[in-house]
């Protein structure tokens, strides 16, 4: 892809989220919960919780609200019970999406997802439809400037699948689901701290998108992105950044 550049990518995206800061601890909060009635209340034994509570500290959220939100997955406190769903549909000219949601009402969030998806020209697919298109695994993404040698050293070692060094000098180191925090922790513990680190559905193929192409496709995005019952979002488009 001519031009296209990973690093400018993922900042844009970072941008947008940036800007989105009330929903964060909103997503949180719901991620800890369904975490802990899942997997139990201990981070130790519960790497899904684990994760989303270093998350919940690295925006600074208050420990009693991480308690409060853990206890409430466990039965301790009453809560609202959220179910996961997933929803799969189109973009523009075929971008794939996948729609991850947390919700206490199910008729609503398809309801709201499919309106979202048609407002701006998208579809909404059958179980399947695209999910193939992606790739469930954790990633971390480095700077440009970061020491490729010591990430390979550290993440290989801690149990990571691979390590992918992009043309503009970006580093991403990509590992199996349950061994996102291992890796993680193993390379802060080096010093290595990702600008980017998450456990996700990676696009194993992309459509680049420019022009009012870009703008129509992120429109869709930020529609789905804006729903209460929305958790992630995820796309094979790429949207490049003017």
């Amino acid at each position: 892809m001519a031009g296209h550049s990973k690093w400018a990518n993922i900042q844009h995206r970072k941008g947008r989220q940036d800007a989105k800061r009330g929903k964060i601890f909103t997503k949180i909060i719901k991620e800890i919960t369904v975490a802990a009635r899942l997997g139990g209340g201990d981070t130790n034994m519960n790497p899904r919780l684990r994760a989303a509570v270093a998350e919940a500290k690295e925006e600074n959220m208050p420990a009693d609200n991480i308690m409060r939100a853990i206890k409430k997955g466990t039965g301790e406190l009453e809560g609202v019970n959220y179910e996961e769903i997933r929803y799969e549909g189109y973009g523009i000219n075929g971008a794939a999406i996948i729609i991850d949601c947390l919700t206490d009402n199910k008729q609503r969030a398809v309801m709201d997802v499919r309106h979202a998806l048609s407002k701006y020209g998208g579809n909404l697919g059958t179980d399947g439809s695209v999910v193939f298109m992606f790739k469930h695994c954790g990633s971390l993404v480095f700077e440009p400037g970061t020491s490729e040698d010591k990430v390979m050293e550290v993440a290989l070692e801690a149990g990571a699948d691979d390590i992918v060094t992009d043309e503009d000098g970006s580093i991403e180191v990509i590992t199996p689901p349950n061994d996102f925090m291992a890796v993680k922790e193993a390379l802060e513990n080096a010093g290595l701290k990702a600008v980017v680190a998450e456990v996700l559905m990676k696009p194993t193929m992309e459509t680049l998108f420019a022009g009012d192409d870009a703008v129509k496709m992120q429109k869709i995005l930020d529609a789905l992105e804006e729903l209460d019952d929305v958790q992630d979002v995820y796309t094979t488009a790429v949207i490049e950044d003017e």
